[in-house]
């Protein structure tokens, strides 16, 4: 725990000489959009009165995990190959008693700050707009964290595995936009062609918009919401020892 601990101690004081570049795109820029998408486009969809509550409501709860994941995979994309490539380091940490395990989980643990402290500004602004409908709602951020750690983990491997920093559009370009777009945070997955439907169930973002929202409401199934939760787990722990192999591969190289 000391190394892990240690390593975490080295990304918090490092963000908070940094945070206010991060406030636009962690914190208004979602703000924005809610506004944009949920109040404009939110008008026509009320009106047709099809998912029985307001658009903006059935909206938030979904934004807020997909923020959570969009945060998680941009600090284990460039930040991480970054420490491998250029400022190395994760090399000079080696040089220490932290071992890779205790890198990638102080890491993670930072990642998880993070997304707590984006996830609870989105509260606050459910809050602001009268959107908060349970107290269950606190929920959502633990969702936050699931996702937030099933994609960042499942990232930090692919930085630690790749070799030029343009790879990242390929993640960028062909995953992380189809997964924001087609997993239930717009819409309903149900209105998908059905072939494209199995894509978007295996999605850990879908699984953690339904969890969300489930919190959202107070509107629980508890099979449904233990599947979800399963689901996010695995991509947790699978994540987590592929990056650690992939650490632990990059760093003896």
């Amino acid at each position: 725990m000391a190394g892990t601990l240690a390593v975490y101690e080295f990304f918090a004081v490092g963000y908070r000489r940094l945070w206010r570049a991060s406030i636009f795109g962690q914190f208004i820029s979602p703000l924005l959009f809610v506004v944009g998408i949920g109040m404009g486009v939110g008008t026509f969809v009320n009106r047709a009165g099809v998912l029985g509550v307001d658009y903006v409501s059935y909206l938030v709860p979904g934004m807020l995990v997909s923020v959570a994941l969009q945060l998680a995979v941009g600090e284990s994309t460039f930040p991480v190959f970054g420490h491998f490539q250029w400022n190395r380091y994760y090399f000079a940490m080696q040089a220490t008693p932290v071992s890779e395990r205790d890198i990638v989980a102080g890491q993670l643990a930072f990642l998880v700050t993070r997304v707590l402290l984006a996830g609870s500004v989105f509260l606050a602004v459910m809050v602001a707009f009268g959107k908060v409908h349970t107290w269950w709602v606190l929920g959502t951020l633990g969702v936050a964290v699931l996702i937030g750690l099933a994609g960042g983990s499942a990232t930090m491997a692919y930085s630690a595995w790749i070799k030029s920093e343009s790879s990242f559009a390929v993640l960028f370009r062909f995953v992380l936009t189809p997964l924001t777009l087609f997993s239930g945070v717009f819409f309903p997955v149900a209105q998908l062609p059905v072939w494209l439907r199995p894509a978007a169930y295996a999605s850990p973002l879908w699984h953690a918009v339904e969890l969300s929202r489930q919190f959202a409401f107070a509107r629980f199934d508890l099979w449904p919401a233990l599947g979800h939760a399963a689901y996010l787990l695995v991509w947790v722990v699978v994540g987590f020892a592929l990056t650690r192999r992939a650490f632990a591969r990059r760093l003896s190289s």
